[in-house]
């Protein structure tokens, strides 16, 4: 997936752009994360003050959604689903095989271009083990199959 470059000016202007929708915290971080793959910490307390909130709120928000990130992601994503579902249908020896490949699930990849992040249910349990590889839902993977979808 292709992000813009993160300006502040960029990003002030996504601010402003949901600061007077109802609920507008959440969709900010949203909006300002699809647009640059991120949230800046250093604009917190720009947020802060376009939202007329403190910045421990803003922090609250960003920092309880695990989805958020606060840097900048690898070009490459594999989103891999741990439940309970592709766990009985082996997702474990997937996460297994990955370590061993140099992928580990909650880390950035060796040579920094792949991020492996475990997720809770991907609705695809029937096709378990299932992942998303950058952005595309994918049944009964295995590592192999995981790792050659990011290095081609």
């Amino acid at each position: 997936m292709k992000y813009l470059t993160w300006t502040d000016e960029a990003a002030l202007e996504v601010v402003r752009e949901h600061a007077e929708k109802p609920g507008p915290m959440l969709l900010t971080l949203q909006a300002l994360q699809e647009r640059f793959g991120y949230v800046e910490t250093s604009l917190l307390p720009s947020i802060a003050k376009e939202l007329n909130v403190s910045r421990a709120e803003v922090h609250g928000v960003l920092t309880y959604y695990s989805d958020f990130r606060t840097t900048p992601p690898a070009s490459r994503q594999i989103h891999l689903c741990v439940a309970e579902a592709c766990q009985a249908l082996g997702v474990r020896d997937v996460v297994k095989e990955l370590a061993a490949a140099g992928y580990e699930v909650g880390e950035r990849s060796k040579d920094g271009a792949t991020d492996v992040v475990g997720v809770y249910c991907l609705g695809n349990c029937a096709l378990g083990p299932a992942a998303l590889v950058d952005g595309n839902l994918c049944g009964r993977v295995s590592a192999k199959s995981l790792v050659a979808q990011v290095t081609s």
